[in-house]
């Protein structure tokens, strides 16, 4: 799928839900992916309407403007390496991963990007509560995590206002790649996954679950 495709096409179950359309876009490259977000963003007038993106990525890792050499992968395991313009360190995209691009208008919906940070997290947090998963914030360091171990990233870049790129959250995946990273920036990190602590829905239900939870928090 082109970078064009995702930005001017329709998806299945793409529509308007509580003022924000709802993308679903199935399995998707990550580099046309995040193109099509600078292009979407690049665009959008003053009543452009808000997206919420949602798909998984084939295996790459993403480093952020943030990123240093000394977190690049130690292995030699044939993942790409995609430096992006999000906030943040180096991650890793899988299949199995649930990822929701948040494509919204900060200005109009009164937020700031502390106040969108928390959003993603309490969503995710909700919907780990909904399977009786305590899940938590961390001051230092942005993302959901489980016992200390981390089950949620995110990574924003604000352009005129308005944001792109967004959270990623380990459903049912392979961790591994994971291992050869300091993941976020932090050595030794663990990280878990949704299907690690008990949650026996696929991975679209939950995606659904997540995104239910985004709009819910959000304006």
């Amino acid at each position: 799928m082109t970078a064009a495709s995702i930005a001017t096409g329709v998806a299945a179950g793409h529509g308007p839900v509580s003022d924000v359309a709802v993308r679903r876009l199935g399995r998707t490259l990550y580099e046309p992916a995040w193109r099509a977000m600078q292009e979407f963003t690049a665009r959008r007038g003053a009543g452009g309407a808000d997206e919420l993106w949602l798909t998984e990525h084939p295996p790459v890792y993403t480093l952020g403007v943030a990123g240093r050499s000394e977190h690049l992968p130690r292995a030699a395991n044939g993942i790409p390496v995609i430096k992006t313009d999000r906030g943040g360190q180096i991650t890793y995209h899988g299949p199995g991963q649930i990822v929701v691009y948040l494509l919204l208008d900060l200005r109009r919906n009164g937020l700031t990007v502390r106040s969108l940070v928390r959003t993603m997290e309490m969503a995710v947090i909700d919907l780990l509560a909904a399977y009786g998963i305590a899940g938590e914030g961390r001051a230092d360091a942005p993302g959901v995590y489980v016992d200390g171990a981390k089950i949620a990233a995110l990574g924003l870049r604000i352009r005129n206002g308005c944001s792109y790129h967004g959270l990623a959250l380990n459903a049912d995946m392979d961790l591994s790649p994971f291992h050869a990273i300091d993941p976020c920036g932090y050595s030794g990190l663990a990280v878990t996954q949704a299907r690690d602590l008990g949650v026996v829905d696929g991975v679209q239900a939950v995606g659904e679950k997540l995104v239910g939870h985004l709009l819910d928090r959000l304006p």
